[in-house]
C-alpha cells in the first residue's frame, strides 16, 4: 500500500517527490468533499487578507479627522501591515507545526474578524492600532501558509491554485476599496459603521477551517502542519535547506519586499493622491479598486503562465515597465489620465502573486516551501516597512506628491533587478 501511494505522488508531482521528504510522498490524499472544502477555505481566506487595508485607505481622511491623526502617524498606520506581517508571518511554520496549518489559519480568520470588529469603535489612535495589529496578524499567518497548504494538497496544480487564491485575494481587495465609500454612506454615514462591516466577511471564512480542523481522517496525518511531530515530520524539518544561506531565498524576499512596498504605498496613499488631484472621494475608491480588479484576471493568468516558463524574468521586467509608466503618469497628469494609471499601477501589482508562484517553484518539498514562504515574507515585509511610513513624512515636509511619487518609481528599479535573480531556473535545494 505504501508503494501504491508513493508511486501516486511521485506521478502526480511529477518526478519532483523523489527528492521530497517522506511527509510530503506518503501523506494521503483527501477525499473529493476534503478538497471541495480546502477549496472553499482557501478562496474565503484569500478574499479576506486585503480588505482590512484598502478598506481603511478608502476612508483614511475620514478616519484621521475622527482619530486626529497627523499625516506622519497616518503613514505609520500605513506602514503597520508589513510590520505585522513581518513580526508574525515568521511564527507562522512554528505554529503550523504544533497545532496544524488548518488551525492556524482558522485562528487567523477569527482574529480578522475580531480586530475588523473591534478597531472602528476605539476610543484613539493607539487602541485604533492595536486592533488594526490583531486582524493584521491573522492575515500575516494566512499569508505565509496559503502557499503550504496549496503545496501539500495540491503540488500537480500548483499555477491553477495559486492563481485562484490570489485571483480571489484581488477580488476581496478591489471590492473592498470599491464598496467601502458607498457602502459606508447607505449605512448612514459613519466611517466607523463602514469599516467594522468587514468583519462579517472574516467571519464567514472561519467556517470552512473549522471544519478542515475537525476532520478526523486528516487531522492527524496529512494536516498535522508543515513538519509535524511524527519521525518523517521532524525529518522533513530537518532536512529542510538553511535559507538564509541561499541567494535565491535573498533574492525572493528582496524581491517581495520591494513589490509589497509599492503594493502598500499604493493601497494606503492612492485614493489620497487622487483626492488632492481633485478627483473626488467615490470616486478615488472606484479607482482604487481598479487598481486592484486588475489582480483579479491577472492573477490567475500569471501563475499559470510562470509554472511554465523555465525563467521568470521576463514577467519581472513587463510588471516593472507597467509600474514606472504608472508612476510617470501620476506624476505629470494625475487626474487626466487616472483611469489609465491605475489600470498601469494594477499590473504592476501583480508581482504579488508572481512572487507566491515563485516561492512554489523554488523548494522541492512542502518543508522547505514553508520555510522559504516565512523567510521571503517575513523578510520581505520588514524591507516594505519604511516605504509607506517615508511617503507620509515626504508628503507632510513637501506639501506635494511630487518626492514621494519618485520614491515609488525609484524603487521599481531594484525590483526587476532582484526579480531577474530570483527568476532563474533553481531551487534553495540546488545551492547546498
Amino acid at each position: 500500500m505504501a508503494d501504491e501511494t508513493q508511486t501516486l505522488d511521485d506521478n502526480r508531482t511529477r518526478g519532483t517527490a523523489a527528492t521530497a521528504p517522506a511527509v510530503d510522498s506518503a501523506a494521503p490524499w483527501p477525499s473529493m468533499w476534503i478538497t471541495r472544502l480546502v477549496v472553499t477555505g482557501i478562496v474565503l481566506a484569500a478574499l479576506n487578507l486585503r480588505p482590512a487595508i484598502t478598506s481603511l485607505g478608502a476612508l483614511l481622511e475620514e478616519a484621521r479627522a475622527g482619530l486626529h491623526m497627523s499625516g506622519s502617524v497616518a503613514g505609520l498606520l500605513t506602514s503597520v501591515p508589513p510590520l505585522c506581517f513581518a513580526v508574525f508571518g515568521i511564527a507562522a511554520p512554528r505554529l503550523a507545526r504544533r497545532f496544524g496549518p488548518a488551525a492556524v489559519v482558522c485562528a487567523g480568520m477569527a482574529a480578522i474578524a475580531t480586530g475588523l470588529a473591534v478597531r472602528p469603535f476605539t476610543g484613539g489612535t493607539a487602541s485604533f492600532l492595536a486592533a488594526s495589529a490583531l486582524a493584521l496578524m491573522g492575515i500575516a499567518v494566512s499569508n505565509v501558509l496559503m502557499p503550504v497548504i496549496v503545496k501539500r494538497y495540491f503540488p500537480d496544480r500548483l499555477g491553477a491554485m495559486t492563481g485562484l487564491y490570489s485571483m480571489a485575494l484581488a477580488l476581496g481587495t478591489s471590492v473592498a476599496a470599491a464598496a467601502t465609500v458607498p457602502m459606508t454612506e447607505a449605512l448612514g454615514g459613519s466611517w466607523r459603521v463602514g469599516l467594522a462591516v468587514w468583519a462579517g466577511l472574516a467571519a464567514l471564512a472561519v467556517l470552512p477551517w473549522v471544519g478542515l480542523v475537525r476532520n478526523r481522517e486528516q487531522g492527524r496525518e496529512q494536516d498535522r502542519g508543515v513538519a509535524g511531530r511524527s519521525t518523517a515530520d521532524a525529518s522533513a524539518s530537518a532536512s529542510a535547506p538553511r535559507i538564509r544561506r541561499s541567494p535565491t531565498a535573498w533574492a525572493l524576499a528582496c524581491f517581495f519586499g520591494l513589490q509589497a512596498t509599492g503594493a502598500y504605498i499604493t493601497m494606503g496613499w492612492m485614493p489620497q493622491i487622487f483626492r488632492d488631484a481633485g478627483v473626488s472621494a467615490g470616486t478615488a475608491g472606484v479607482l482604487l479598486a481598479v487598481t486592484m480588479v486588475m489582480g483579479v484576471p491577472l492573477a490567475f493568468v500569471i501563475p499559470r503562465l510562470a509554472t511554465r516558463m523555465r525563467n521568470q524574468g521576463p514577467i519581472v521586467v513587463a510588471l516593472g515597465l507597467s509600474g514606472l509608466t504608472g508612476y510617470l503618469g501620476l506624476l505629470l497628469a494625475p487626474a487626466a489620465g487616472a483611469w489609465a494609471w491605475a489600470l498601469l499601477l494594477g499590473v504592476s501589482n501583480c508581482a504579488f502573486p508572481l512572487a507566491l508562484t515563485m516561492i512554489g517553484m523554488r523548494s522541492r518539498s512542502g518543508a522547505g516551501v514553508a520555510r522559504l514562504s516565512a523567510f521571503a515574507q517575513s523578510t520581505g515585509y520588514l524591507i516594505a516597512i519604511p516605504g509607506p511610513l517615508l511617503v507620509g513624512v515626504l508628503y507632510q515636509h513637501s506639501g506635494g506628491w511630487e518626492l514621494p511619487i519618485g520614491l515609488m518609481a525609484a524603487l521599481i528599479v531594484p525590483q526587476i533587478a532582484v526579480g531577474i535573480l530570483a527568476g532563474r531556473d533553481r531551487t534553495v535545494e540546488d545551492e547546498f
